[in-house]
């Protein structure tokens, strides 16, 4: 019996020499080198959005629809809305690569975790400034298109025919709303497959960092 001990000693001693134990700066430095490649990813998913949007408006820019939003009385808006939009873009881009930077220099794992709750909360401002900027544009674009577009004098016929004019519109903002609400689900959900998986990586990174401060 005592033989069989020894030998299960041994055994296990020839294990720990085959699988050294990683020192507290070599497990700070892996998880410091995956937090900065995870941040730096979302810099460039960011950059890659900007772009493909920018692109997009520049594509679908024309004279009709330029003379569209001024027919609709909102070209006013939806041009402020549009500088609004690029300025405050920029600046998160700004944000991403100072985070990516200041991951990549520092040299404390609180200074670290620190970093990484910063990284996620402005991942968050940025996915409902996104969403927010999306319900802005398409609310002025159907007030618009309800009060000036070209169906807009029939629609206010069918309202006055409909009996009860304030419950015709009642139900015709409210399915709006209901479309609303289902295209914002569409794109929390796209936003959410897009940064979670990264977001998710800086969790555990964050878990590891605070067990190592134990």
């Amino acid at each position: 019996m005592m033989d069989e001990l020894e030998l299960l000693k041994k055994d296990w001693q020839k294990r720990e020499e085959q699988h050294p134990k990683l020192s507290y700066d070599e497990i700070y430095k892996m998880i410091k080198k995956k937090s900065s490649s995870t941040v730096k990813w979302i810099f460039y998913i960011s950059i890659i959005e900007f772009v493909f949007w920018a692109v997009l408006n520049l594509l679908s820019y024309s004279k009709e629809s330029l003379e569209l939003e001024k027919t609709w009385h909102i070209y006013e808006i939806t041009t402020t809305l549009t500088i609004i939009n690029y300025i405050v873009l920029i600046y998160f881009i700004y944000k991403f690569y100072t985070n990516y930077k200041r991951i990549s220099l520092t040299e404390s794992s609180k200074k670290l975790m620190k970093t990484i709750l910063d990284v996620k909360k402005t991942v968050s401002q940025y996915v409902w400034f996104n969403i927010g900027i999306f319900v802005a544009y398409l609310i002025v674009s159907l007030y618009g298109n309800l009060k000036h577009g070209v169906n807009s004098q029939e629609i206010a016929e069918a309202a006055a025919r409909a009996g009860n004019e304030t419950l015709f519109w009642v139900m015709l903002v409210g399915m709006i709303l209901l479309a609303i609400a289902i295209v914002l689900v569409l794109i929390w959900l796209f936003y959410k497959l897009l940064y979670g998986i990264l977001l998710s990586r800086l969790r555990k990174n964050y878990n590891e960092l605070k067990q190592l401060e134990v």
